[in-house]
């Protein structure tokens, strides 16, 4: 279940594939931890890693869609191998990940895209070794694209000039492929935005700075009088703006799997510690409160890896009749980097003054984990963009065929036509109670769904008011114990799937029920919370089903990781 460089062999793949993903990881283990954290302390750039993936073909081969691949049977774009090298990267640090996020991004506009020139252009560029940025962001305006400060004027001869700047790209100091955001200067309304080609190597493209103290370069760059072409524009008009919004839907799922790659390092990394020092006379590992907290870590990133997992699927199934994805992305961004955070701030609790020491990479994803919830704004936009979800998965199931597990050899050519970005509320999804229902013999998933049943309650018997939809900050509360329904759902399909112990998915339900309980305090308190909503909020907190016997048998899993694997030094 979780990811060992010593042993791996992801042999579901073919074998290109399993080449390369085993070739970074020797990579970054031939290179060995010492090398790992003098850099990340150095903040030396990863321009060694950028060499090596150039040099593999990594980011051609599993970035470059079949339709620019020009007849090479091993170049996709196949999120579920996508995903398995973000999990890798993650594993040996958030700096590894991000040049390969960030190029995710930067080629999300140009595979859009009907500009064979441009797409052949980076294809060329990807296939020379090259990465790409994602020129999106500005340092007035954040991600904001409504208010872009970066304007196109025509030049009078069929182009334009761009001038303007960018803020937190990352990338943005050596890509050759640049997708750049801005407007049309004089043009008003939705045609005025425009998605465009440009190149860090331009003498009229200046970078700034890096303005974060990081390995990571997070370039600040100024375009002046930067010339555009027609075989430069890439979108123009609201297929920009879709452009944009459907790219963070393909790119910045993956942060998921960067997290789950930390949090597993960090698991190994701890438990190898504390089950071998000796505190006043005990092993740490005997104390109660450090096996509770690493049953928790373990059951939660357990948790993490079947969501995720799962949601592949459907990413990978998906077409204009299901965008179920479109929920389960936000989530995964979401949700799924926040219970990184949670599982990396429990090891790091228990081993304590250790997980400060430079030679560890505990020390590496304590300092970098939170950025992966606010690498896509704040985890309040992805919560106010699950809730247009709401009614329809809660009361509006469609039957669908299942989705199948989706490790095959296929190109996911529909993520790169998805669309206009709207009609979320349309969206539907089959019925999230038979995935319950299945599982219903395990003791605290019959508890959570009592829950979540008592949620469902909460709409129907105290439904919002217009005031409280429009209260932000109430609305947050109540979609956090939503997202908690969802999540659950993901994780019980996985764990049928790959058959995992009962045991196991006991222990992650006993944390959700948990976590349930949490937020519908959270939800009692706010200010403008109805008597009959506070009521039903206190009346769904239940405490998990306890089992030491089952308890036992999961900290036993968590124990034998002990020396399980350490990187080579």
């Amino acid at each position: 279940m979780l990811l060992n460089p010593g042993g791996y062999d992801p042999r579901q793949f073919d074998p290109e594939t399993r080449r390369l993903l085993r070739a970074t990881i020797e990579w970054f283990e031939q290179r060995g931890k010492r090398k790992l954290v003098e850099d990340y302390h150095d903040r030396t750039f990863y321009a060694d890693f950028i060499e090596f993936a150039g040099k593999e073909g990594l980011f051609s081969t599993f970035l470059t869609p079949g339709a620019n691949a020009e007849g090479d049977p091993d170049k996709r774009w196949d999120t579920a191998r996508v995903a398995a090298l973000s999990e890798i990267l993650g594993f040996y640090g958030l700096n590894y990940w991000y040049p390969w996020q960030v190029t995710i991004l930067g080629l999300g506009p140009v595979w859009q895209s009907a500009n064979e020139a441009a797409r052949k252009r980076a294809a060329d560029s990807l296939a020379a070794g090259g990465v790409a940025a994602f020129g999106l962001s500005e340092k007035e305006h954040g991600a904001d694209i409504y208010s872009s400060d970066l304007v196109l004027t025509p030049d009078g001869e069929g182009g334009y000039r761009a001038n303007g700047s960018k803020y937190y790209i990352g990338n943005g100091n050596c890509a050759r492929t640049v997708s750049v955001f801005g407007r049309i200067d004089g043009v008003e309304g939705p045609d005025q935005y425009v998605f465009f080609y440009a190149d860090s190597e331009h003498p009229n493209y200046r970078v700034v700075k890096n303005v974060v103290p990081s390995q990571m370069y997070v370039a600040e760059f100024e375009l002046d009088d930067y010339p555009v072409s027609e075989e430069d524009i890439l979108h123009v008009g609201a297929e920009a703006f879709s452009a944009a919004l459907n790219t963070v839907n393909i790119g910045k799922f993956n942060l998921c799997f960067g997290g789950i790659g930390m949090s597993t390092h960090s698991l190994y990394e701890a438990i190898t510690h504390a089950h071998n020092r000796v505190l006043y006379g005990k092993k740490v590992t005997d104390f109660p409160h450090v096996r509770r907290e690493f049953v928790e870590a373990y059951a939660r990133l357990v948790a993490m890896k079947l969501f995720s997992d799962r949601a592949v699927d459907y990413f990978r199934s998906a077409n204009a009749d299901d965008r179920r994805y479109l929920l389960f992305n936000p989530i995964t961004k979401m949700k799924v980097t926040t219970e990184a955070q949670k599982v990396i701030g429990l090891v790091a609790d228990v081993v304590a003054a250790k997980g400060f020491e430079a030679d560890t990479y505990l020390a590496m994803s304590k300092n970098d984990i939170d950025g992966l919830p606010k690498l896509e704004g704040t985890v309040a936009v992805n919560l106010a963009l699950i809730a247009k979800f709401v009614p329809a998965y809660l009361f509006a199931p469609q039957d669908y065929e299942p989705v199948p597990t989706r490790s095959d050899a296929a190109d996911d050519e529909f993520l790169f036509r998805q669309g206009p970005a709207r009609g979320l509320s349309k969206v539907r999804f089959h019925d999230w109670r038979e995935a319950y229902a299945k599982a219903s013999a395990i003791p605290n998933v019959a508890r959570f769904t009592e829950q979540a049943e008592a949620l469902v309650k909460l709409f129907t018997d105290a439904t919002p008011d217009e005031t409280q939809q429009q209260d932000l900050d109430f609305g947050l509360a109540l979609t956090e114990l939503f997202t908690l329904v969802v999540y659950g759902q993901l994780v019980l399909e996985q764990a049928e799937i790959t058959g995992i112990e009962t045991e196991v998915v006991d222990q992650i339900f006993g944390t959700l029920v948990q976590d349930f309980s949490v937020a519908a305090v959270d939800l009692h308190g706010k200010s403008s919370s109805t008597e009959a909503q506070q009521a039903l909020a206190l009346a769904s907190i239940r405490k998990p089903v306890v089992d030491a016997a089952r308890f036992d048998h999961v900290w036993s899993l968590v124990r034998d990781l002990s020396g399980a694997y350490a990187m080579n030094p």
